[in-house]
């Protein structure tokens, strides 16, 4: 066997030694696609939140309190109404539904990109930076409003890395169609 082949079949690797906690490019995806559900999942707890938001603080005025339900079965009190459109929870809901439509795209894309076997450094800082940027689109979008172009740049952050990763991937993969 010449010395070519060895070394590329040294560099090849199975497509299961890819997805394993020995592979640093995997365990950083997976540290970072937990941050990101545990963020989505507080996205459901933050709606909540929204909608009892000045029920939670004892102090404000029992006039003045906040209770938004947007079904008849949710109604605590009688003399409440059903309501959809108190602009605090409709605003973390959008923010909700763009995390899932941006980062379940990810999730997959990402899940794509490793089996491509990366750079480790150049993967590990796409996890990072995509990550961190959702984050801080959640915080100027549903926590804490801030005018634009803080929204605007941390969802295209996101959205060029998963562009970069699919376009990695059809690149290294063009010569297989």
């Amino acid at each position: 066997m010449s010395a070519a082949a060895s070394n590329s079949s040294k560099m090849m690797t199975s497509p299961g030694d890819m997805f394993t906690l020995e592979n640093p490019v995997f365990c950083c995806y997976l540290f970072w696609s937990t941050v990101l559900v545990v963020k989505m999942l507080l996205m459901s707890l933050l709606t909540a939140v929204q909608r009892f938001r000045y029920k939670l603080l004892a102090i404000v005025p029992l006039a003045l309190r906040r209770r938004i339900f947007p079904n008849q079965e949710d109604l605590f009190f009688k003399n409440l109404e059903v309501q959809f459109d108190d602009p605090h929870v409709e605003r973390v809901r959008r923010a909700h539904r763009n995390d899932m439509e941006n980062i379940l795209p990810y999730f997959i894309m990402s899940l794509i990109y490793i089996s491509t076997n990366p750079n480790a450094d150049v993967a590990c800082i796409l996890f990072r930076v995509a990550s961190v940027a959702r984050i801080i689109h959640t915080l100027v979008y549903a926590v804490y409003p801030v005018p634009q172009p803080s929204r605007i740049l941390a969802f295209a952050t996101m959205l060029l890395i998963t562009f970069y990763m699919a376009a990695v991937v059809a690149l290294r993969t063009l010569s297989f169609i």
